[in-house]
């Protein structure tokens, strides 16, 4: 045989040759099939991960705005007797004993002013409704009801109590007594 024969493969050998090159290409299909899919699930895992990361971030920094805004509600709602106690005192005291008490009336109302600006620098504001308002009941708790000549029903016809909202939120409804006068 001459070398130009040695060359030359013969047909089965290059039949051969051709079925472990297509074995080979489906193996490496399959691979990368695999290694895509894979990638699919390694990306659908991670992006979960993230938009959970991002949710708890959220929460936490709500959770801790409502704990900084709305942690101390126990403890004003214990304080709001102490101002329904020093309105009642100054409330209470006549024109004779507004005279003669003078300097104790005066500490008392000093008190009041402080107590009530501690409430507002911790976002306390009073909900002080007015003779001849409308009733609301988001904001106001009937206390009586009672018919009244020349007032509509649902007007406020006295005001036992101030209410008071911390924030956004209602710490104490205003006490209200409501007329009950029927439309004529």
């Amino acid at each position: 045989m001459s070398d130009k024969d040695a060359e030359f493969q013969s047909l089965d050998e290059l039949a051969a040759e051709g079925d472990e090159m297509d074995a080979n290409t489906e193996a490496n299909f399959e691979e990368i099939a695999a290694l895509r899919a894979e990638r699919d699930e390694l990306r659908d895992k991670f992006m979960r991960a993230l938009a959970d990361a991002e949710n708890m971030r959220k929460r936490a920094d709500r959770d801790r705005r409502e704990a900084e805004n709305y942690g101390g509600s126990k403890l004003a709602r214990d304080m709001l007797p102490v101002y329904d106690n020093m309105r009642r005192a100054l409330d209470s005291a006549d024109e004779a004993e507004q005279q003669v008490n003078k300097a104790l009336l005066e500490g008392v109302e000093l008190t009041m002013r402080e107590l009530i600006s501690v409430f507002k620098r911790h976002g306390i504001e009073p909900i002080t409704p007015e003779v001849g308002d409308k009733f609301n009941p988001q904001l106001h708790q009937a206390m009586f009801e009672a018919p009244v000549p020349g007032t509509k029903a649902g007007e406020i016809i006295q005001v036992a109590a101030a209410g008071f909202m911390l924030h956004d939120r209602l710490l104490r409804p205003a006490q209200v007594g409501v007329s009950s006068t029927p439309a004529s």
